[in-house]
C-alpha cells in the first residue's frame, strides 16, 4: 500500500497526474492516498516524486 510522508510532500501534484486512482490532493495542498485504493501505477508515482515523499 502506498504512503505519503506529509513532512516531505511539497504538494506538486505529480503523483495525482501519474496515478489518479490512488492519489488526491488534500485541503492543505499535500497529496494523500485514497483510502483502499490500489493500482499498478503506484511505483511510477514513487519513482517520479521529486522529494521522495511516496513509499509503496
Amino acid at each position: 500500500m502506498a504512503k505519503v510522508d506529509q513532512d516531505l510532500c511539497v504538494g506538486c501534484g505529480l503523483c495525482t497526474q501519474v496515478c489518479a486512482d490512488v492519489f488526491e490532493m488534500a485541503g492543505d495542498g499535500k497529496a494523500v492516498v485514497i483510502e483502499g485504493a490500489t493500482a499498478d501505477c503506484v511505483q511510477d508515482a514513487v519513482d517520479q516524486c521529486p522529494v521522495a515523499a511516496i513509499t509503496a
